[in-house]
């Protein structure tokens, strides 16, 4: 008889392993086995398990104070840490609120838009627009600017229909053109349906700089966020970056919307402000929209109770210091070149890997059943799927992701490994990749 369960995991009878333990890019379980932490848990871990330094931050601050609530006191490190991303990010972005988790952040970006106009007095400006096969996260306002249809479809009812543009997905243009004669059309779809909309009820436009979740990073081509900021500073309508999985150095730069030189209004970030040591999140506001509700009712209208939580703000702060110490965003730079370029020599040989995209350690991977025609598998195949099963049972954890038209009919898969690899361990990375590729093709082949 199978024993009772008390936890909820992703697949409710699925047999996971126990992890118990994790150093640098290596994760071990109950049964000694080791994995390459080719996914960075969930791209998240960025510095690597284990780090002696911020654990040691965490044990400081646990000693002081764990826990304050944000209306009663502020402390130290929540004010070092804001000053600290003010420092980092680009443009005016000068405003930090502290939530957990990147889902809270895109929503508290979407409530912070649309006060920005309430308090200017445009009542009307309530709506966002979002692009489809994009990923905001999973509350009920991130989910409605998320146009990840497979995670829409169990809730579209109580949805907004906010994603209605296009994403900039070079290698299945949905306006069938090829990237040289373009002319950014999926940039300008954006102005075509502010016109159709109306400007004047429209706060915000929010993107990932690369896709991630719902596309396999998916890269816009040069010029694309030029493009869509331009249009947005002429339509009065607010760019939201949202960099939850992009941001602190995971794409070779500190934020990804930096590879277009862009500045958004607002930013999200999450996942690697910490490197998974604990939950924490931000939206982050420039000061060109605080500066109304500075002038008017000195509050922004979202609320968290471990908002600012102490332990937290010095585990992220420990985490930024502990980057730039170590030069991790140029590392990102360099050895996300070297494995993208690894992982191109493994397609030309593939007969299934359509297309490898992305910056830095944030690299996807199209699988297709016909290279000339970009056919991709039958959904029946599970491509995916085995992908990662495989992978995972010859010691590689690679990340799951969507691909094909609208994201909804392909495979794909994200490889991104903590910004601390070594080429060396990119080799070791890229051979077991390789392998599963070729056991996977063999299964296919019968």
């Amino acid at each position: 008889m199978q024993k009772r369960q008390y936890l909820i995991k992703p697949v409710l009878d699925h047999d996971y392993p126990m992890a118990v333990r994790a150093e640098g890019i290596y994760i071990y379980d109950e049964e000694g086995k080791k994995y390459i932490d080719g996914s960075s848990g969930a791209v998240t871990v960025g510095i690597g398990h284990g780090v002696h330094e911020i654990i040691e931050a965490m044990n400081e601050q646990a000693g002081k104070v764990s826990f304050i609530y944000r209306s009663q006191f502020t402390t130290q490190p929540a004010e070092a840490l804001a000053k600290k991303i003010s420092e980092l990010t680009p443009g005016d972005l000068n405003w930090t609120f502290f939530v957990n988790s990147g889902s809270e952040a895109t929503e508290t970006a979407m409530k912070v838009a649309i006060q920005y106009w309430q308090e200017k007095g445009m009542y009307r400006k309530n709506r966002m627009i979002s692009r489809w096969i994009g990923y905001h996260g999973i509350t009920m306002g991130a989910l409605s600017m998320s146009g990840h249809v497979k995670r829409r479809e169990r809730f579209a009812p109580l949805l907004e229909n906010y994603p209605s543009v296009s994403a900039p997905y070079c290698y299945r243009c949905p306006f069938h053109k090829s990237p040289t004669e373009c002319n950014l059309f999926c940039a300008e779809e954006l102005e075509r349906e502010i016109k159709r909309i109306g400007q004047d009820q429209i706060a915000a436009f929010i993107a990932e700089p690369i896709i991630g979740a719902s596309g396999a990073a998916i890269t816009p081509p040069e010029g694309y966020y030029q493009k869509i900021k331009e249009i947005c500073e002429r339509h009065e309508i607010l760019f939201i970056a949202d960099e939850v999985m992009t941001g602190i150095g995971r794409t070779g730069k500190m934020f990804g919307i930096e590879h277009w030189e862009v500045a958004p209004d607002l930013m999200t970030i999450g996942k690697g402000m910490s490197s998974g040591y604990t939950p924490i999140a931000a939206t982050i506001v420039s000061d060109r929209v605080m500066e109304p509700i500075l002038n008017g009712s000195k509050s922004v209208m979202s609320g968290h109770t471990y908002s600012a939580n102490p332990q937290s703000t010095a585990t992220a702060l420990a985490v930024l210091h502990y980057i730039e110490k170590h030069q991790l965003v140029r590392r990102a730079d360099e050895n996300g070149q070297y494995l993208k370029k690894r992982l191109n020599e493994v397609g030309e040989r593939s007969a299934i890997i359509g297309d490898v995209r992305g910056k830095g350690l944030l690299i996807g991977i199209e699988f297709v059943s016909d290279k000339e025609t970009k056919e991709p598998f039958p959904s029946d195949d599970r491509l995916t799927d085995r992908v990662i099963e495989k992978a995972k049972e010859m010691g590689l954890l690679i990340y799951f992701s969507n691909a094909g038209e609208e994201g909804v009919k392909g495979d794909a898969v994200i490889i991104a490994p903590p910004l601390i690899i070594t080429k060396e361990q990119i080799d070791d990375l890229v051979e077991i990749f390789e392998c599963v590729i070729q056991e996977i093709e063999k299964d296919s082949a019968q």
